[in-house]
């Protein structure tokens, strides 16, 4: 895995002035072995004429053919296999065998616990291509595709076009629009399907068959999203969606939220409902369709030249997805929403080591690109557009946008190209504009000083910026709240705020760390239970987590805000799905651990108090309900949830996990108990969370299953890695699991040798000591951090980990508990 090269951005550009690609033909047997598969691709290519090489991660090739010349195939190294072009065209052949994978990137091959089928799924995304077929691996070679499948008859193929099955088992999909080769995927297996037709365009569903009847209750929901959603985008736009039919796949096992591949976005199969969830999980769920729908046009039609433009495609999607979901879905309030998930996770990434420019961030080469596939990306640039959005207004935004997308059509485009567009459009020079938002990292941090009368701004560290920032100010006023408009410039603008309580920015108009008084901090008790206005609670909670963040509050004093208003209603989490940036997560991973003891049963009793007043079977009455067993203390009490649960709470496998999980972290339950529920119920989200509570049982047997895991002596899929490193670090064990905080610095350098990619890092930073809150801790990361040959993957969560740990120690040392 360590052994293949990443693509150096000067080869990129070395290649591609090189080669015209005409088309891939891929022919590939997912029906003769359950490890792996046989590939066969066609390349017909113009050249210049010259050396080059083509990208392959096989197992074994076995043959290679060059305008009819045998290749020996043992040239291959390290993932390339070189290539003396001809001038003119050229046919390449490859045949090859290659490995099924099981860490969500590649063909991932999957087999659901419930009934032993078995499901794969293609991501190509970033450097995964070359282990499903040979390709020239860069965004900015396109060709159409044909692909040919052979599967087992009793399976479904779904691709990037449209897919004719001519007898069984056989399936052909193409030729397709020009795509990239990220984008190339085959979804197949006994995949449940849902049909319909919006517009001219057919549109699909398929997931698993144990999830049919899950997808055929939330199909309508799903469906009418994405007729509301292409009927906005093509109103907005005027073009049409280009790339046939519309499937949306819903699979096992995925590393993203979502992958945007042109005809067939794949999704991870959580977003299926088979148990109660949340309304917040539901709007997440609806601003990721319309994300990944507004991929088609702005990543897909038009794709970025080179990785370090990827914001092009993830802050545009990321802020026209939240639009168009609060313009024309049941989900108005959706910025609320992506003010609880997002805006914490952005700006905790650009207050970090590792941040970097929203635009124009480096990426020498397709590895250290994808370290920036971060909250940087998608939230900092999503607010980014929505401020040039409203200074430009609609008409020119929109008119510079199909500029764009009409100039480059199924090409590539550069950041520079886009702007070119805005300014055709009538925007006037933007280069200020892009300079000291675009160009320039981390954020300002913006602070009222009560007593001086003025709002303090202070650029980055090492990251000089001087940017205005036009922004609302709430304030309590003769218990109400005013709304006003502010202009903050300079180092210091005149605000008077008297006495009043002051929240700063809190609808999210501008980019900014916004860290409230003291003040404001203590009056906030009193006044947050009657706040009305959903934002305005995102808003407060937001900048008491930065303030945190920044140790410039007391966890103390946030503990007491989340005794006055415990924030259920924004709880869209739920277990192994990675979004731990919602405030409830965030309260039990970061602030617990910071704040006096006693804190955990104040919680409780305050999660209690208040389900006592919610309406029997509402959501809001699910989410404290989630939250008091998160919080629960006395098994004695989970144990009567697992046998009664609340009037109004339906006591499903979800929730059965969590109060097991729980009991798990408590020792009360053991290996046995965890075994027979699973057998008793063998979901895939069951088998997860197994892990996690069998990891999460305060003995060194547990500990040490945790571990194997982590180190690849025992291979479990990337869901399951996942859990086993969340679930083997807590609070309460620390004394057990501090052998392995020395273990994991030992341990981590290794880890590149069993896995790569996106699940790499995910392991560093799941199996990451979170709770080893210890200066030594510190010191042991920040000497790893030394080492010359640590993999980049590595390096990146490792660095941010020690960040959050340093943070940490800040707080505690500036107000103990």
């Amino acid at each position: 895995m360590s052994t293949y090269r990443s693509l150096q951005r000067t080869e990129a550009e070395a290649r591609a002035a090189l080669l015209t690609v005409e088309s891939y033909d891929v022919r590939l047997d997912l029906a003769a072995d359950e490890s792996t598969f046989a590939s066969t691709t066609t390349i017909r290519f113009d050249s210049l004429g010259g050396p080059t090489f083509v990208d392959l991660k096989p197992a074994r090739v076995h043959r290679v053919v060059l305008n009819g010349s045998a290749l020996d195939p043992d040239a291959l190294d390290r993932g390339r296999l070189p290539l003396e072009t001809a001038t003119g065209p050229n046919e390449l052949v490859v045949e090859a065998t290659m490995r099924f994978r099981n860490d969500g990137e590649g063909l991932h091959r999957s087999v659901d616990p419930v009934d032993g089928r078995h499901y794969v799924y293609g991501m190509s995304f970033m450097d995964a291509a070359p282990s499903v077929f040979a390709c020239f691996d860069q965004p900015d070679l396109k060709a159409p595709y044909t692909v040919t499948v052979l599967a087992p008859h009793d399976w479904t193929v779904v691709g990037n076009a449209p897919a004719t099955n001519p007898e069984p088992g056989l399936w052909h999909i193409g030729p397709t629009q020009p795509l990239s080769t990220y984008f190339v995927t085959v979804v197949a297996g006994p995949y449940h399907l849902v049909r319909d037709e919006h517009d001219g365009i057919a549109l699909g569903l398929s997931a698993r068959a144990s999830l049919a009847g899950a997808l055929e209750a939330d199909a309508d929901e799903l469906m009418t999203m994405t007729r509301q959603c292409f009927d906005e985008f093509h109103r907005l736009f005027g073009i049409r969606y280009p790339f046939g039919d519309y499937h949306q796949a819903f699979v096992p096992e995925f590393n993203a939220g979502a992958m945007e591949n042109p005809g067939c976005v794949t999704f991870r199969d959580q977003l299926v409902f088979d148990t109660r969830v949340t309304r917040g999980l539901k709007m997440s769920r609806a601003t990721t369709v319309a994300h990944e729908m507004a991929h088609q046009w702005f990543g897909n039609i038009v794709t970025p030249r080179w990785w370090d433009d990827l914001w092009l495609n993830e802050s545009f999607a990321e802020y026209m997805g939240v639009r168009v979901t609060a313009d024309v879905t049941e989900y108005a309030d959706a910025w609320v929403d992506n003010s609880y998930a997002r805006r914490q996770w952005g700006l905790t990434a650009d207050l970090g080591p590792g941040t970097h420019p929203v635009a124009g961030n480096g990426a020498a080469d397709a590895v250290s690109a994808l370290q920036d596939f971060d909250g940087i990306s998608y939230a900092k640039g999503s607010t980014v557009l929505r401020q040039l959005a409203g200074r430009l207004g609609d008409d020119v935004f929109l008119a510079g946008v199909v500029d764009h997308l009409e100039s480059h059509r199924f090409g590539n485009a550069t950041m520079h190209d886009l702007f070119a567009s805005w300014e055709r459009a009538g925007a006037g020079d933007l280069s200020a504009f892009t300079d000291q938002w675009l160009r320039t990292a981390g954020p300002d941090v913006i602070a009222l000083d009560r007593a001086a009368g003025v709002l303090r701004r202070t650029p980055p560290a090492g990251h000089p910026a001087d940017r205005a920032h036009t922004l609302r100010v709430a304030v309590a006023r003769g218990g109400r709240w005013e709304v006003e408009q502010v202009t903050v410039e300079g180092p210091e603008t005149a605000y008077d705020a008297g006495d009043a309580p002051v929240v700063v920015d809190p609808f999210n108009d501008t980019w900014a760390a916004v860290v409230p008084d003291t003040a404001t901090v203590t009056a906030l008790a009193d006044l947050l239970p009657s706040i009305t206005d959903p934002a305005l609670v995102a808003g407060v909670w937001n900048n008491v987590r930065t303030a945190l963040h920044l140790g410039s509050v007391d966890p103390a004093a946030v503990v007491d805000l989340a005794v006055a208003r415990f924030p259920v209603e924004d709880t869209g989490d739920f277990p192994h799905v990675a979004v731990p940036r919602r405030t409830i997560p965030w309260v039990f991973q970061t602030l617990v651990p910071l704040a006096p003891e006693g804190s955990m049963e104040r919680l409780h009793a305050a999660v209690l108090a208040r389900l006592e007043t919610l309406e029997p079977g509402s959501e809001e009455q699910l989410a404290a309900f989630r939250a008091a067993i998160r919080s629960a203390t006395d098994p004695a009490v989970l144990r009567g949830w697992l046998g009664t649960a609340p009037s109004g709470i339906e006591a499903d496998l979800d929730l059965r996990w969590r109060v097991l999980v729980r009991l798990a972290v408590l020792g009360a339950t053991d290996a046995a108990e965890l075994d027979a529920e699973l057998a008793a119920a063998p979901t895939a989200a069951a088998t997860v969370e197994h892990t996690r509570a069998r990891a999460s049982l305060p003995d060194a047997d547990a500990k040490a299953w945790a571990w194997a895991r982590f180190t690849g002596e025992v291979d479990v899929p990337n869901y399951e890695l996942e859990a086993a490193g969340l679930g083997l670090w807590q609070p309460s064990q620390r004394e057990l699991t501090a052998p392995y905080v020395e273990r994991y610095f030992a341990d981590l350098p290794a880890t590149a040798s069993v896995r790569s990619g996106w699940v790499l890092a995910d392991a560093a930073e799941a199996f990451f000591p979170a709770t080893s809150i210890e200066r030594s801790t510190l010191e042991q990361a920040r000497a790893l951090l030394e080492a010359p040959d640590l993999a980049d993957p590595l390096r990146r969560r490792l660095a941010d980990g020690a960040d959050r740990l340093a943070r940490m120690l800040a707080v505690e040392e500036a107000h103990p508990a």
